[in-house]
């Protein structure tokens, strides 16, 4: 315990206890209505009501665990897509010029359509709820991984390549001994942008009509003018993604934890 006291930053909470005093007296003031930003008292009633739903404030009393589970569910078959051929088509690309010079361009054009382009089409490929947001989060969070495992497999220096190749290792194990250790901090970057950016289109993914998750609580509070669930979802996604990130960061290290001073 003293040592946890020791590593953590107080710096870190200056910010947000300034915010928090400033959010107070503009509530308390009385210059900003409460229907549109609740007093910081009535919101953590209503973060603790949908936690433990004691209190019956909102018709989300008690059911953050079920939401939580639904985008949790979400994220990860869209995110588990995207590593699949974020990492198969990233080493590809990165270590063959003939496939380079095949996928990379087409790549680089799609990447630059807006993530919210692609809604209408997904909502007519595969309808509304699930598998629109799970498409949705994969494509969006495929392009930071493949870009930043191709970069990280095509600056491996050629050195260290003809070293492998002249101590008799075969093309698998030049991939594991070689390209992939060296390319490792690479790969660990762009799987922490695709999961940010997985739980950012969670969000819109499940604005289109999803019966739950956390993302349809948003847009369902809205509707039913319960303003303080808006920023309550929101919290609980901050917390998700930190919480994955770290879980990441986690299993990474234990893969290569030589590695462990440049991941964290």
């Amino acid at each position: 315990m003293k040592h946890l006291w020791e590593k953590l930053d107080l710096v870190g909470f200056v910010l947000p206890l300034l915010l928090l005093a400033a959010w107070y007296f503009v509530t308390a003031s009385g210059s900003i209505p409460h229907y549109l930003l609740p007093s910081p008292r009535r919101f953590f009633q209503v973060i603790v009501d949908f936690v433990f739903g004691t209190a019956k404030l909102t018709p989300y009393s008690g059911k953050m665990m079920e939401n939580l589970i639904a985008s949790s569910i979400r994220v990860i078959h869209g995110f588990g897509l995207a590593v699949f051929w974020g990492l198969l088509l990233g080493f590809l690309t990165g270590r063959i010029q003939l496939i380079k010079r095949m996928i990379d361009p087409t790549v680089h054009i799609i990447r630059t359509i807006p993530g919210i382009g692609w809604l209408p089409l997904a909502m007519l490929w595969f309808g509304i709820g699930e598998k629109t947001t799970i498409f949705l989060i994969a494509l969006a969070s495929f392009f930071p991984i493949y870009i930043n495992v191709a970069h990280g497999a095509s600056e491996v220096p050629l050195v260290f390549l003809r070293t492998g190749r002249m101590l008799g290792a075969n093309k698998f194990t030049l991939f594991t001994t070689v390209i992939l250790p060296y390319a490792f901090p690479s790969v660990v970057v762009g799987l922490r942008l695709g999961l940010g950016v997985s739980w950012a289109y969670l969000v819109l993914g499940e604005l289109t009509g999803v019966s739950r998750g956390l993302g349809a609580v948003m847009m369902d509070s809205r509707m039913l003018g319960q303003m303080e669930m808006i920023p309550a979802a929101m919290i609980c996604i901050g917390i998700l993604g930190r919480l994955t990130d770290r879980l990441l960061m986690k299993v990474c290290n234990l893969i290569y934890p030589y590695n462990e001073g440049v991941i964290k």
